[in-house]
């Protein structure tokens, strides 16, 4: 009885002990990231009032002769260029976070998976930042300089540092995510959820989604819902052409496997005929 218990013990762990070791590596990429988050943080921290005088350029720059922005709240001067710090922080280990979740799940693709997805984790690291870019030297000056001129009379423009550093911030976000069509289209054909045809056909419906996304992830002003929903229909076909390529990859590897693994052996008749056949040939 005491062996048996034994037995079911020793079996139970050697079933855990895989998962257990993919919690403790996962456990320890964390700490990775969260440890350059932290270094940059503390490296930024100096220059935090700093920081958030060049992200409310933009703004500032359109703002009325004697206007400034204002902190409503006591802690506001020192709580949102530390939120800023922190969530830049994160911001900057954007490409140790993605290649932290790329080298935990390689070991689980095959080879063809893995030349195929580090191009994607790349390239979207890349459309992130300048999704982001795009929304600082691009849409900023615009939106802020429509939003001044259209103050009515006798209102002073004078934006509270939190409500402004909450309104980039989803601006910057809301360009990141926009920016990743590209991605998301050669996922769907990559997975062979959408083809390259159907998405084609498909492009009345994306212009106007584009333009619904828009509306949905920017403020109520029909500048910046454009300046979203056109980048958005671009990279959709961008999305479309690359994904041509990707699929391509994806078939030869398929083609490559299937070659492998079609091999059937034959049967007990037939490995009998094929061996009366080699005998009468010998005996000729």
């Amino acid at each position: 009885m005491i062996k048996q218990s034994k037995q079911r013990a020793s079996s139970q762990e050697d079933v855990e002990q895989p998962l257990i070791y993919h919690l403790i590596e996962l456990r320890d990429r964390l700490l990775r990231v969260v440890l350059v988050v932290a270094v940059l943080f503390l490296a930024l921290m100096p220059f935090s009032n700093y920081l958030f005088t060049t992200l409310s350029g933009p703004l500032t720059a359109h703002l009325p002769e004697g206007n400034s922005m204002i902190a409503i709240e006591v802690a506001s001067p020192f709580l949102i260029p530390f939120k800023l710090t922190l969530v830049l922080a994160l911001f900057l280990a954007m490409p140790m976070v993605l290649y932290q979740i790329w080298a935990f799940v390689a070991p689980g693709l095959y080879k063809h998976e893995r030349r195929l997805v580090m191009p994607l984790l790349v390239s979207s690291t890349f459309l992130f930042y300048a999704g982001a870019a795009f929304a600082y030297f691009v849409v900023f000056p615009l939106v802020f300089a429509f939003f001044t001129a259209t103050a009515p009379d006798g209102v002073s423009v004078m934006t509270d540092i939190s409500r402004y550093l909450d309104f980039v911030l989803t601006l910057f976000f809301a360009f990141g995510a926009a920016f990743e069509v590209p991605i998301v289209v050669v996922l769907l054909v990559w997975t062979g959820m959408a083809t390259q045809q159907g998405l084609r056909e498909k492009r009345p419906y994306v212009v106007v989604g584009a333009f619904v996304l828009g509306m949905i992830l920017t403020p109520p002003d029909v500048i910046s819902q454009t300046l979203l929903a056109v980048p958005v229909w671009l990279l959709f076909e961008l999305g479309v052409y690359f994904s041509g390529w990707f699929a391509r990859q994806k078939q030869q590897a398929d083609d490559e496997t299937t070659t492998v693994e079609d091999y059937t052996p034959m049967s007990e008749t037939d490995m009998d005929a094929e061996l009366d056949r080699i005998d009468a040939e010998e005996k000729d």
